[in-house]
């Protein structure tokens, strides 16, 4: 038998410096990518800034550079939403209509979903995000703000609100993301109004959030599903270990498989340049870096999170 030290993992104090050393690191990442322009309020975004929070499973929060910082949150907000439907609807029902595999395909694919009968493979991607907000339409008032309500109240941050000048760019351009829904529609699996549907999730893509702010309502997925600042229960333990499960194998659309062999940490992605990730039991971690690879990933906050998990001396799949 390899007689195998393993490292200890680092004190908060030691973290500190850590993060530091990341933000100062990610000016490094800056000339690769771009910002995602096919959404013109996205497009103006300075590019080259960076932000990282760590929120401990106490609540506690420890952050570096660019993190007081706001941004639309974009597809991150997909992972609320599904948290929001699965306190909202019986398990049978919400899994009927999308299933829980990878993708392989990008994240706004119209291909796949064409095959499979207007089933969206998770609800990660574009459509099954529709999917999942055409049942919260179906079974709330006024669902988009429902979702910030909730999001305010895991972040321990009242003014959470919607850009509504990113709303209406996203609504304004919505010709991908409505050739989705009414291909849904057309095989029975959308059942609301499909515009009503668009204004929804577009809105909720919109939220303006930093990175403490997103870490932090994030936290709960890191403290078996508890939020630390109320003490409420937001899902059971096994729901959160099922949400955690789907961040790893589909939180990256079709760069999952190499987030997982870079970081391994469950994590959702979004064109805003977002990236949160959770180390259960431990902490929520977000990065943010408007620049983005060719699969709408930030790429100085991947590298960031590469070193995070590297510094941290853990081995979440070890």
């Amino acid at each position: 038998m390899l007689d195998i030290d393993t490292p200890q993992p680092i004190t908060r104090e030691e973290l500190q410096p850590l993060l530091e050393r990341l933000a100062a690191d990610a000016p490094r990442c800056f000339g690769e990518g771009k910002v995602a322009s096919y959404i013109p309020a996205l497009a103006e975004v300075e590019p080259d800034q960076f932000g990282i929070a760590v929120c401990h499973a106490d609540g506690s929060v420890q952050y570096a550079g660019d993190a007081a910082t706001r941004f639309s949150i974009q597809s991150v907000s997909k992972a609320h939403a599904l948290v929001l439907a699965m306190q909202q609807l019986p398990p049978d029902e919400l899994w009927a209509r999308v299933g829980r595999e990878p993708s392989g395909q990008a994240f706004n694919s119209i291909v796949q979903l064409e095959v499979e009968n207007g089933v969206p493979r998770n609800p990660f991607i574009n459509a099954g995000a529709l999917m999942v907000t055409d049942m919260l339409v179906s079974k709330l008032w006024m669902p988009q703000n429902t979702l910030r309500d909730q999001i305010r109240r895991l972040s321990n941050t009242p003014e959470v609100d919607f850009d509504e000048r990113v709303a209406r760019s996203e609504m304004d351009h919505k010709a991908h993301n409505a050739a989705l829904g009414y291909l849904m529609q057309a095989y029975g699996n959308i059942h609301s109004d499909v515009e009503m549907v668009l204004d929804t999730y577009f809105h909720s893509c919109a939220l303006s959030m930093n990175c403490i702010e997103l870490a932090k309502s994030f936290a709960f997925l890191a403290n078996q599903g508890v939020n630390p600042f109320d003490g409420q229960p937001v899902l059971t333990p096994v729901q959160t270990r099922q949400v955690n499960a789907l961040l790893l194998t589909c939180g990256l659309y079709d760069a999952a498989g190499d987030f997982a062999w870079r970081v391994g940490l469950p994590g959702k992605s979004g064109v805003g340049g977002g990236i949160v990730a959770i180390l259960p039991r431990r902490m929520s971690i977000c990065v943010w870096s408007p620049r983005l690879d060719s699969y709408g990933n930030s790429i100085a906050g991947r590298h960031a999170l590469e070193g995070l998990v590297s510094g941290l001396n853990v081995t979440p799949l070890g």
